[in-house]
C-alpha cells in the first residue's frame, strides 16, 4: 500500500490550511502548525491528520466547496485507498515515520462547508459503522486518520507514502 503526498498543510489555528513545499514533522505535528482547540486536535496521538485526496474530489464533486486543506488535514494523499488503513499501521512519509491512531470524527468546524442543512458534509464523512469502529462502511477514514509521528523527519510534497508494517 502506498500513495504520494499531494499537499502538506499548515495553519496558525482553524480551517482550511494551507499548502507548503516541505514542513518537519515531529511529536506534535508538522512544524509551524497550530491547533486552535488543543482539548479535541493534537497532541501526540492526533499530530498529523491524513484525508485522502481522491475523497476531497468525491466531496467537490458533490457540490461541498472544499479542496485539499479544507478539511484541517496537514498530509492531504493521493493514490492511497483510505478505506484500507487502519489503527495500527506505520507508514513512511518522506523521512517520517507514523503510526495511524484513531479515525477523525468531523466536528461543528466544518460547518462553513454546509449549504444544504439535509446533507451536512460530517454525515458524508463519518457514521455509525466508523463510530463502532466498523471498517466495512463504505464512509471508513473518509474524514482522516489520526497519526502518530514516531520518527520526526522532513516530509515534501510529492514524497511517497507506503506501509512500513503493521503492530500486531
Amino acid at each position: 500500500m502506498q500513495g504520494r503526498i499531494a499537499q502538506l498543510s499548515i495553519s496558525k489555528g482553524g480551517l482550511p490550511k494551507f499548502a507548503v513545499s516541505e514542513a518537519w514533522a515531529g511529536p506534535l505535528g508538522l512544524e509551524g502548525d497550530v491547533q486552535r482547540n488543543r482539548k479535541y486536535h493534537g497532541g501526540p496521538a492526533k499530530a498529523l491528520l491524513l484525508v485522502s485526496a481522491e475523497d476531497i474530489a468525491e466531496l467537490a464533486a458533490a457540490g461541498y466547496p472544499i479542496g485539499p486543506g479544507a478539511l484541517g488535514e496537514n498530509l492531504t494523499i493521493e493514490g492511497l485507498d483510505f478505506r484500507r488503513l487502519r489503527a495500527g499501521q506505520r507508514f513512511l512519509a518522506g523521512g517520517a515515520v507514523l503510526e495511524l491512531t484513531t479515525l477523525r470524527r468531523p466536528c461543528a468546524n466544518l460547518d462553513p462547508y454546509n449549504s444544504d442543512p439535509h446533507d451536512p458534509i460530517q454525515k458524508r464523512l463519518y457514521d455509525e459503522l466508523c463510530k463502532a469502529g466498523d471498517a466495512s462502511s463504505p464512509r471508513w477514514a473518509m474524514g482522516g486518520f489520526y497519526a502518530a509521528v514516531l520518527q520526526p523527519g522532513l516530509i515534501r510534497m510529492g514524497d511517497i507514502i507506503a506501509l512500513a508494517d503493521q503492530k500486531a
